[in-house]
């Protein structure tokens, strides 16, 4: 799947859909900071959307940041989290579960950062925080 639907923006919205998305985030979020203390590769995923196809076969885990070392932990997890939805929900498949970082935090990141680089030249070449007053 090309990048992420912001709330399935840009498909129709079923209620039904945005439901199971926000389930399966719950569900998702619960059962991996649960596992984060077993399995410390896994304490700074952050689960931010769930994006689900319409068939519920596979489902799109947004993550805020995914090392490779989360990736693997995720990777060996993979089917206990697909069981933990299994248990937790009453859907008529488990969809398969595909982990990505979500292309929001990463756009979010290249603001930030090329903000602080404007900041920084603001402050090489002398100009300040406040704008100083307008003379009369």
């Amino acid at each position: 799947m090309p990048g992420r639907r912001q709330d399935n923006r840009g498909v129709a919205p079923y209620k039904r859909s945005l439901r199971v998305n926000q389930v399966l985030r719950q569900v998702l979020a619960e059962e991996l900071e649960r596992l984060a203390d077993a399995d410390e590769r896994l304490r700074l995923v952050t689960v931010t959307a769930v994006d689900t196809a319409p068939d519920l076969r596979h489902a799109t885990v947004y993550l805020s940041s995914l090392s490779e070392e989360a990736a693997d932990g995720l990777a060996e997890r993979r089917a206990q989290l697909q069981r933990a939805v299994g248990r937790q929900t009453r859907m008529k498949r488990t969809p398969l579960l595909e982990f990505l970082v979500d292309p929001a935090v990463v756009a979010g990141g290249r603001i930030d950062e090329a903000l602080r680089r404007i900041h920084g030249q603001d402050i090489e070449s002398g100009g300040t925080d406040d704008p100083a007053p307008p003379e009369r």
